[in-house]
C-alpha cells in the first residue's frame, strides 16, 4: 500500500509579536451624570441629546413651590425689619439731639441706642435668611457643570426625580478615550506608553493608540484591570463606538511559533505529533507561552527543521507517513 502523506509544518525561527487583542469602548475623556441636589416634580427641560452646552447654563428646572413659598416669607420679613431699624433710627437721632440740650437723659439715649442695634441684628438675620431661601430656590434649577456635549437625557418633563436620578450625562468636547478590560494575568506584561493599533467595529480603517494608564486595582467581579488608551491619529471616536484594539507587547526574535491546531492538549500536558527522518510519526512534549494568540510561541520542545504535523487528529504515533507542506500539496 502506498505510504499515506499528511500535512507538515516545517519549524523555522521567525521574529514573533506578543500582540494582546481586545475590545473596547469610546468615551470622552470626562463623563459626568448630572443630578438633582433635591427631589421634586420636572417642570421644565432646557436641553436634548446632542445639545452643546456651556459652563453654567441651564439643564432643568425643578419645582419648588414651597421654596418659593418661603422666599416670600423672608423677604417680608426682611421688609418689616427694615421698617423696624428705620423707626428705631429715627428714635435714636431724635433722642440724641434732645440729649445733647440736656432735655433728656443719658440713659434714654443709651436705651435708642441699644434698641437701634437690635433692630438691625434683627434686619441682618432676616435678609440672611432670605438669600439663603433665594439659594435654596436657584438650587432647583439644574446647571451644567461644565462645557459638553449633552450624550444622553433619560428623563421626560412632568417626572418626579430623586436625587440620585441621573438627569442628563454630559461628555467634555475636547478628546476621547478608549477603555478596555484585560485579564489580570495579562495586565501585569502592560505599561503606559506602549502602542497598539485599533480598527474600529465593522471597518477596516486602522489608527494608531496609545496606552495612556493602567488601573492598579483588579475588579472582583471580572478579574479584569481597566486599561485606558488615547488615540494618535485616527477618525473621531463616537461615544460607545466599539474598537478592536491590538496591544503590541514586545517583538522577539529567533522564536518557534505553530499552529495551535496542532498542539495536543494544550491546557494539561501539551505535545505535537513529529515526523521524523524516516518518516516515522513521534509524540514530543512541548511547553508554550501562556499567552492568548492565534498562534502557539513555542518556550521548549521544538528545533528548526522539525516537521510538525498540522493534523493530530489524521495519525497516531509510531505510524509511517509521508509528510508534505500544505504548498507543496497545492503545487502538484
Amino acid at each position: 500500500m502506498r505510504t499515506p502523506a499528511i500535512d507538515v509544518y516545517i519549524v523555522r525561527p521567525s521574529t514573533v509579536e506578543r500582540v494582546l487583542a481586545v475590545v473596547g469602548r469610546a468615551r470622552p475623556i470626562a463623563l459626568v451624570d448630572v443630578r438633582s441636589p433635591n427631589p421634586g416634580k420636572v417642570i421644565a427641560l432646557l436641553h436634548d441629546d446632542g445639545d452643546r452646552v456651556a459652563p453654567g447654563e441651564p439643564l432643568a428646572i425643578i419645582e419648588a413651590t414651597v421654596e418659593q413659598a418661603q422666599t416670600q416669607v423672608g423677604m417680608a420679613q426682611a421688609r418689616v425689619a427694615r421698617a423696624e431699624r428705620d423707626r428705631a433710627r429715627l428714635a435714636f437721632e431724635r433722642t440724641r439731639i434732645l440729649a445733647d440740650k440736656g432735655i433728656m437723659a443719658r440713659v434714654a439715649l443709651d436705651e435708642a441706642r441699644a434698641a437701634l442695634q437690635a433692630a438691625q441684628a434683627s434686619l441682618d438675620a432676616a435678609t440672611a435668611t432670605t438669600a439663603a431661601a433665594s439659594e435654596r430656590v436657584r438650587q432647583f434649577t439644574v446647571r451644567a457643570p461644565m462645557a459638553g456635549l449633552v450624550l444622553y437625557r433619560p428623563i421626560d418633563s412632568g417626572q418626579v426625580v430623586s436625587s440620585t436620578t441621573s438627569l442628563f450625562q454630559l461628555g467634555s468636547l475636547q478628546g476621547a478615550e478608549i477603555q478596555v478590560q484585560v485579564d489580570e494575568a495579562y495586565a501585569d506584561s502592560l505599561r503606559p506608553g506602549l502602542d497598539a493599533r485599533a480598527v474600529l467595529t465593522g471597518s477596516d480603517q486602522t489608527f494608531r493608540v496609545r496606552i495612556a494608564e493602567i488601573s492598579p486595582q483588579v475588579d472582583s467581579a471580572t478579574g479584569g484591570r481597566l486599561i485606558k488608551l488615547v488615540p494618535i491619529d485616527g477618525p473621531d471616536l463616537a461615544p460607545g463606538r466599539s474598537i478592536d484594539i491590538s496591544i503590541v507587547v514586545d517583538r522577539r526574535t529567533d522564536r518557534i511559533v505553530i499552529p495551535r491546531g496542532a498542539v495536543i492538549d494544550p491546557s494539561t500536558t501539551p505535545g505535537v505529533y513529529v515526523v521524523d527522518s524516516g518518516g516515522i510519526v513521534r509524540l514530543r512534549r512541548i511547553s508554550i507561552m501562556r499567552w492568548p494568540s492565534p498562534n502557539a510561541i513555542i518556550e521548549t520542545g521544538l528545533v528548526p527543521g522539525d516537521k510538525v504535523v498540522l493534523d493530530p487528529a489524521a495519525t497516531r504515533p509510531n505510524a509511517h507517513v509521508r509528510p508534505v507542506t500544505p504548498a507543496a500539496r497545492r503545487d502538484r
